[in-house]
């Protein structure tokens, strides 16, 4: 069975919702554009904003379940960002200027018993991802559904905060990929490791409520709590949902 490309997503900011996408342009050395392209510092933060920072730094769903529920629209042309929330007014905001305006937003989304969100960090030209490189996430379609029946309940690809779903593969067969280049498109991409999961993943994207123990089911039914792989972009191109995805 052919590989394809069957999802695209982006996280402008950080930990604060996601995106689909139906086609995006890589660039060599780089993130998926406008990916994680700014983050949330908390309060208790080691970081002054100016160089990429360990995920431990940023507000994120794995220590506050509701941000999980937030979904993002991005406007390239004028760098501002629409956020939705079932529980929240819809806003429409720049990250670099009005950063204000976001952390009054988002303080009822936040536990009391978490250090609470402070500023808006940007590091021009790099996506703070999770990974200390500049990473691009390929995740199996397959394997979430292996992982779905081994929780007894569907699971939402955006638990998983990937930018690449994958249709046609077998289960964990991306992490063979490991050590390899893939050809996606017009981009290549070499795969550098497995994406080790949190208790974000734990939490349902449509009600920001934990309700499925992921991290125990993959640990019971395949010994480790990994889930796709990043991988790093070493020719840029078009991407596109539909287009093959092959190893070479």
């Amino acid at each position: 069975m052919t590989a394809l490309l069957a999802q695209i997503w982006r996280h402008p900011i950080k930990g604060h919702g996601a995106e689909a996408l139906d086609e995006v342009t890589l660039e060599a050395g780089r993130t998926l554009p406008w990916d994680r392209e700014w983050a949330v510092a908390h309060q208790a933060a080691r970081t002054d904003g100016t160089a990429w920072a360990p995920c431990a730094n940023f507000s994120r769903g794995a220590k506050a379940s509701e941000l999980m529920a937030i979904m993002a629209r991005l406007d390239e042309d004028t760098e501002t960002v629409t956020l939705s929330h079932p529980a929240r007014p819809d806003l429409t905001f720049s990250p670099d200027r009005e950063a204000a305006a976001f952390l009054d937003w988002v303080v009822p989304l936040m536990p009391p018993d978490r250090a609470a969100s402070a500023r808006i960090v940007r590091v021009p030209g790099r996506g703070m991802t999770d990974s200390d490189f500049p990473s691009v996430s390929l995740l199996g379609l397959a394997s979430l559904r292996a992982l779905s029946d081994a929780v007894g309940r569907p699971l939402d690809p955006r638990r998983f905060r990937g930018n690449f779903w994958i249709e046609g593969l077998a289960p964990w067969a991306e992490f063979d990929w490991i050590g390899r280049r893939v050809r996606i498109g017009g981009a290549e991409l070499e795969v550098r490791e497995r994406i080790g999961r949190c208790m974000a993943t734990t939490v349902d994207p449509e009600t920001g409520k934990r309700d499925a123990d992921t991290l125990g089911a993959l640990e019971r039914h395949w010994g480790h709590t990994d889930l796709g792989v990043y991988a790093e972009v070493v020719t840029g191109g078009r991407v596109a949902l539909g287009d093959k995805v092959e190893p070479l």
